[in-house]
């Protein structure tokens, strides 16, 4: 395995990390508070790494509206209805769903960009979407008592929300993309995109809404653990794929680096002492198998 498969496998180990250590302090704080803090976090990070590299001169106003819709839809709402689905449903199975980003991507391609979309990719697609049905109906023993593995809520609801965060994020990716090909700076664009979220959180939150604000105070150990999680996430995750798109092939590290809901068991195990049911594997494996298929058509 090459250096660039490495760092796309080693992507996804990233992900699974950060997703385990979000998972309290969201839960804590509610999914607004907690993602305006993350995401504040990451833009400084972001900030001062575009200012030492002078990336923000690649970017252009003709370049400005469509990132900032992405970062609308792909982070605010995206993300948003990612923590609101983990708060609901815990790490596994908001990964799992998240992880159908992978087909909605393929659709919307073909809807919108004229990406051919073959047999390949629709029995790609068709498994992906077995595997979170047996990861989300199947994957718990009832033996299982960890609250990760507890449904708060309308299952449907929850559902929902984790299609919606997966559907938000490929939207949002659609949107990006040509500008992107234009050669813009990936860190610039991706302040850009995040400062927006930042902004539409923090006056999401100052409209005084109950429901939106905080749930519990932040604590000095939950803004660290909020800051590992980001800065793991958009910080080393992302820096990885780019490097692994550097030099690798595209169908391969963007398959590697879909692996994050199978690496995210082994870590659940090891932080709850509950060994994840067999469809729970199974799924994940489903997840993976589906994605390769559609990266690789």
């Amino acid at each position: 395995m090459s250096a660039f498969e490495l760092a796309a496998l080693a992507a996804a180990m990233t992900w699974a990390f950060s997703a385990v250590i979000a998972a309290g302090p969201s839960s804590q704080l509610g999914a607004i508070a907690f993602n305006r803090i993350r995401m504040a976090i990451v833009l400084v990070m972001l900030a001062m790494f575009v200012a030492a590299t002078g990336g923000w001169r690649t970017l252009q106003p003709e370049h400005l509206l469509p990132l900032a819709l992405s970062g609308f839809i792909g982070i605010f709402l995206g993300d948003t209805c990612l923590f609101l689905t983990m708060n609901r449903m815990g790490p596994r199975r908001s990964n799992i769903l998240f992880s159908t980003n992978a087909p909605f991507s393929a659709v919307l391609g073909w809807l919108f960009l004229g990406e051919t979309i073959v047999a390949q990719k629709i029995v790609g697609i068709a498994i992906v979407f077995a595997g979170v049905i047996l990861a989300i109906v199947f994957g718990k023993r009832r033996s299982q008592l960890d609250t990760w593995e507890s449904v708060k809520g309308s299952l449907a609801v929850g559902v929902t929300l984790g299609l919606a965060a997966a559907l938000c994020q490929s939207v949002g990716s659609l949107i990006a993309r040509p500008v992107m090909e234009t050669g813009v700076d990936p860190a610039s664009a991706s302040a850009l995109r995040v400062m927006v979220a930042v902004v539409c959180l923090s006056l999401l939150m100052a409209t005084g809404i109950r429901q939106v604000q905080a749930k519990a105070k932040l604590t000095m150990r939950t803004a660290v653990l909020i800051g590992v999680s980001g800065i793991a996430a958009m910080g080393i995750g992302m820096t990885l794929v780019l490097f692994a798109l550097s030099g690798g092939k595209v169908g391969i590290v963007a398959t590697l680096s879909a692996t994050t809901p199978a690496w995210i068991l082994p870590l659940i195990w090891i932080r709850t002492g509950e060994r994840p049911a067999a469809m729970a594997w199974l799924g994940a494996l489903l997840v993976i198998a589906g994605s390769s298929l559609i990266f690789a058509a």
